[in-house]
């Protein structure tokens, strides 16, 4: 409710798609957020994006990824993800991690999270990582999988046979299953995964929007496991239904290990 009536409200010729139903006109005041950060203000807008009109722009937004992990206590697998499309092309993404730096333990309840985040004493809870095409991705430290080494990562509460094919056929030295596709996309920019191979049409297009975006404001590659792009205009379906496959570096390397026996199932 918070961040799409804010939008909505500051910006009212945008088209807002979110995993929830669009909230009431009436909204409580208090989830109204009409700030600015300005640290991003003082950056430069690219110029290919100066002349863009409020209302060609599609904000795609999941205020909850993660959410099965979210109820099992599982929190630094938990992102809210806001992405912006310009002509079907993801060009703008926010990722927030509001549990980074909580550190699970067996005594921790869920009811309170935020009071009873701990991780040390000068640990400061939740971050905010962003990016736009064409000026670059902030709020982390980009590191590679040493070279050699695939890693992949790929779904923990999704699970198939055609996923699993499909991690498989990667040769891979080790899998990594986590929840939430903002999550997964930051193991890849933070060096800890190479390569988010989801071979299932589960996952929709608020969940890729911003990933995406930071993902390839850093060199990587995010497609379908057709090695198509994704379209991100306000018409298009929002499920995800050829899966998704996403690297930092090597991209090659990956898609040409999906099986014909993956593609004929997952149809764009």
């Amino acid at each position: 409710m918070s961040i799409c009536s804010s939008l909505a409200r500051k910006f009212p010729k945008l088209t807002i798609i979110g995993e929830e139903d669009l909230p009431p006109e009436d909204v409580d005041q208090e989830l109204i957020e009409d700030g600015q950060w300005e640290e991003i203000l003082k950056q430069p807008c690219p110029s290919q994006y100066t002349a863009i009109k409020e209302e060609d722009l599609v904000v795609w937004v999941d205020p909850l990824d993660g959410t099965k992990e979210y109820t099992e206590g599982l929190l630094d697998n938990v992102t809210v993800l806001i992405g912006i499309a310009y002509e079907g092309k993801a060009i703008a993404g926010v990722i927030n991690q509001p549990y980074y730096n909580y550190q699970n333990n067996e005594n921790q309840k869920l009811r309170e999270p935020r009071n009873e985040a701990k991780a040390g004493p000068d640990a400061v809870l939740g971050r905010t990582i962003w990016g736009v095409l064409g000026l670059g991705a902030f709020g982390f430290q980009l590191k590679e999988v040493p070279a050699g080494k695939h890693i992949i990562t790929t779904t923990r509460s999704h699970n198939s046979q055609l996923v699993t094919d499909c991690v498989a056929a990667m040769n891979p030295d080790d899998v990594l299953r986590v929840g939430g596709a903002g999550n997964k996309i930051i193991q890849l920019i933070e060096g800890k995964a190479s390569a988010y191979v989801f071979a299932s049409p589960g996952c929709k297009k608020w969940d890729t929007c911003a990933p995406e975006v930071i993902l390839h404001a850093v060199g990587g590659k995010l497609t379908d496991i057709h090695g198509n792009a994704l379209q991100y205009n306000k018409e298009v379906k929002h499920m995800n239904s050829a899966g998704v496959l996403a690297t930092l570096r090597n991209y090659d390397y990956y898609a040409s290990r999906v099986p014909e026996s993956v593609k004929n199932v997952l149809v764009p």
